[in-house]
């Protein structure tokens, strides 16, 4: 542990900004390019494609149920539409109709671009997903808890 005399302002003043970071652009610690394709996607295009998706999810809840009204739709079954959706397309191809719409895609960590994230990925970052707690967390990439823990990344078509 390091003394009083030891730590100086800086030191603390990087810990509150969310660390040091070396590199200019997001995702540089990553192995990800700074710019362009394969580079790490940024909040606004995830934040719209998450809205399209859960959009698209409400839809298919309502035309599944066929309750009176929007009003009256189990918000419930709104989200497992949601979870079936972000599992079964994450897994298989790699990205969910928001992502595809906004030029964005889901890839493991380290493994080639053109190769989607499997299914226990998958499974993983969308069970944290739906908790919401851990994708509203991000680290100092810009990478939610969800991509963390799953080993994932949400990067630029």
């Amino acid at each position: 542990m390091a003394s009083r005399e030891d730590m100086s302002r800086e030191d603390v003043g990087s810990w509150l900004e969310g660390g040091r970071r070396d590199d200019a652009g997001g995702g540089g610690r990553l192995g990800l390019p700074e710019a362009g394709s394969g580079s790490l996607a940024r909040l606004g295009r995830r934040v719209v494609a998450l809205v399209v998706d859960w959009a698209v999810a409400t839809l298919i809840a309502y035309l599944v149920t066929s309750p009176a009204s929007f009003a009256e739709l189990n918000s419930w079954v709104t989200l497992g539409v949601f979870a079936l959706e972000n599992l079964l397309l994450v897994s298989t191809v790699g990205f969910t109709i928001g992502h595809r719409l906004l030029g964005i895609k889901v890839r493991a960590l380290g493994a080639p671009e053109d190769i989607a994230p499997g299914f226990a990925r998958g499974a993983v970052r969308t069970v944290l997903l739906c908790l919401v707690i851990p994708a509203v967390v991000w680290d100092g990439d810009g990478r939610g808890l969800h991509d963390r823990a799953a080993g994932t990344v949400i990067v630029r078509r």
